[in-house]
């Protein structure tokens, strides 16, 4: 696992329940890649364990990055700090992508 830099907030809602943990730095995550699906595992050890994961199908997945890019634009313009290893990552994707042709 890799250890969580920044947070994550994972909250599931029901009508009559609401299911919220939290991941910070002394959590650590993991991304498997799938034929049809990408996955996301969220986990933090200790007493106060608690372990979360996101299945994306691609589809979504795409549709995901797509609302980023279009929400990003739409603001104001992130600092250096947050900008620059989103801009790394997404050429990582783009070339991964370019491969695997």
């Amino acid at each position: 696992m890799k250890a969580v830099i920044d947070g994550a907030e994972v909250s599931v809602d029901f009508p009559d329940k609401v299911y919220l943990g939290t991941f910070g730095r002394q959590a650590g995550y993991e991304v498997r890649v799938e034929p049809d699906e990408a996955v996301l595992r969220l986990r933090r050890e200790g007493e106060d364990w608690r372990e979360a994961a996101v299945h994306l199908h691609y589809y979504l997945l795409a549709g995901i990055v797509e609302e980023l890019a279009a929400g990003l634009e739409a603001n104001e313009p992130l600092d250096e700090a947050h900008r620059q290893p989103l801009q790394s990552a997404a050429r990582a994707l783009a070339h991964s992508l370019r491969k695997n042709r």
